[in-house]
């Protein structure tokens, strides 16, 4: 609780206030959707109770549209090269030109959460196998499915590198398993006129591509069939719960066999902890890196957390085996 007020500090001038009790959106996540006009738009669809359910879906990246003008969202390529670290979400607005009213960071979240990682397990100072290439086993997405789109943004944060995720849990739909995507642009602002919207010119052709391979099942269920085709140079779990969930307890078995940086997100601080003895518990060693707040948290509070604690999306990070941490 004494980080209460320290987590509720972001640099953005927009605000989420809970509606009026008679209003027709009960929930402040819907009611601050709906103020932007982006209330059950494109990808802003999983950002609610009012969302698809994912098994629904047939088309999982939902869209590549912001439904936001070019002004508000990263769009095209960035106006200078990425600067050697973005510490906080004013650095990463400041550097892609976005103003402070910018709701992008509400679904952001999810690659400069990735992006933060990587910087911990300070992977970005390798060649990634001399190939320009990441590979990354990210476990148990779910929201994140119905966003696809945003992780185009890894494209400016990791200009020239191929990266390739696997995406692995539960949630991928069973008709989907196996499924290859591919992103190779921006996600789109809603200006007609944008450049985002021409075709593919020779700039684009030797950016950086983010392809995402998804497996339904749990990752120590699937990690012999995986194993076949990608070696993680680095392995993600956001939202994990790992003490909510005795399924965890085998794959953390696997990921400390692997031994590559691994990274965990939870909501609260006291979720952290309770997978820190977890993690203990299975591994016989404590976290490599300690529990932290990260700076790439998602800027809206969790809706009617069930605990008394401050909530946010990727809100506390740690991770195992790491190499050579510096506290940043």
């Amino acid at each position: 609780m004494r980080r209460n007020d320290l987590l509720k500090q972001f640099p953005f001038t927009f605000s989420v206030e809970s509606p009026a009790s008679n209003h027709t959106f009960s929930k402040p996540r819907c009611f601050f959707l709906e103020s932007l006009k982006l209330h059950q738009k494109g990808f802003w669809k999983s950002e609610c109770i009012c969302g698809p359910e994912i098994t629904s879906v047939k088309d999982l990246s939902i869209s590549a549209e912001w439904d936001i003008g070019s002004s508000l969202c990263p769009c095209t390529e960035p106006e200078t090269p990425v600067p050697k670290s973005l510490s906080t979400w004013e650095d990463y607005y400041q550097w892609r030109s976005l103003p402070l009213h910018s709701p992008a960071a509400v679904l952001l979240h999810w690659p400069l959460t990735l992006y933060h990682c990587i910087q911990l397990s300070r992977l970005q100072t390798s060649k990634y196998d001399g190939q320009d290439t990441l590979r990354i086993h990210y476990l148990g997405p779910e929201k994140e499915l119905l966003q696809l789109a945003v992780f185009g943004e890894l494209r400016a944060l990791y200009p020239g590198v191929r990266l390739y995720i696997e995406l692995v849990g539960p949630a991928v739909p069973k008709s989907r398993d196996g499924e290859v995507i591919n992103i190779s642009s921006y996600a789109h602002c809603s200006d007609e006129s944008c450049c985002c919207k021409s075709s593919i010119g020779p700039k684009d052709l030797i950016c950086s591509s983010v392809t995402f391979k998804l497996r339904k099942g749990l990752y120590h269920e699937r990690y012999s069939d995986i194993l076949k085709d990608s070696k993680p140079h680095l392995i993600i779990a956001p939202n994990a719960g790992v003490a909510a969930y005795p399924t965890w307890k085998p794959t953390i078995e696997i990921i400390n066999e692997v031994g590559v940086p691994a990274f965990f997100t939870d909501f609260c601080e006291e979720a952290a902890h309770l997978a820190s003895s977890c993690i203990n518990s299975i591994t016989g060693q404590p976290l490599r890196v300690p529990i932290q707040v990260n700076p790439f948290r998602q800027p809206i509070a969790v809706d009617n957390s069930a605990l008394c604690l401050p909530c946010y999306s990727n809100c506390f990070v740690f991770g195992m085996r790491n190499y050579q941490f510096v506290s940043p």
